[in-house]
């Protein structure tokens, strides 16, 4: 193991790739007894962006985006690459997807999350449907996601059942600054 920055310590994890090469799980309702809303969210505010990734990452590591400046991150989520979908629940955020289309070989459900009010209610299955569902409607050749023991351990199986097929596996160390 490498040696982490001063005040940063350093997590061992595996990391999971799974792909998928055509829908194969039908669209989801919503939960009947909610109100929801899923709504791009075209060239969100920067502090809404890290308001979600923040209250949704903080207890599963995430954290590239949160050591992005401003200028950075402004031009990964305002990019035409890039779709970002939030959740809304009784009128309040609950959780987002993000699709990735920079890479030509595949498109990339790069983060999808709830905040944690809003789990244990069915919402994951809805909102992952809903990414599935958002991402086959643009004709990539796959697509595909990563992720690892550090996410909810309900992630993985989650991902399969819906259709993901896991093609690689990896360990990693990830840096986690101090602070975060």
């Amino acid at each position: 193991m490498t040696k982490a920055k001063a005040g940063s310590r350093q997590v061992e994890t595996v990391v999971t790739f799974l792909e998928m090469t055509e829908p194969q799980y039908p669209a989801l309702h919503p939960p009947a007894n909610v109100r929801v809303a899923l709504m791009r969210a075209v060239k969100p505010p920067l502090h809404f962006y890290r308001y979600l990734y923040d209250v949704i990452g903080r207890d599963f590591a995430w954290v590239d985006r949160k050591v992005m400046g401003d200028d950075e991150l402004e031009t990964v989520i305002h990019a035409e690459t890039t779709d970002i979908r939030v959740l809304y629940v009784e009128g309040a955020p609950a959780g987002f997807f993000e699709l990735n289309s920079a890479n030509e070989d595949a498109l990339w459900l790069q983060y999808l999350g709830l905040v944690p009010d809003f789990q244990g209610r069915g919402l994951g299955k809805f909102l992952l449907s809903e990414a599935v569902t958002a991402a086959w409607e643009t004709g990539p050749e796959r697509l595909r996601v990563e992720t690892c023991t550090l996410d909810d351990p309900r992630a993985l199986a989650l991902y399969q059942r819906v259709g993901f097929v896991p093609y690689a596996r990896k360990d990693k160390v990830m840096e986690i600054p101090a602070g975060l």
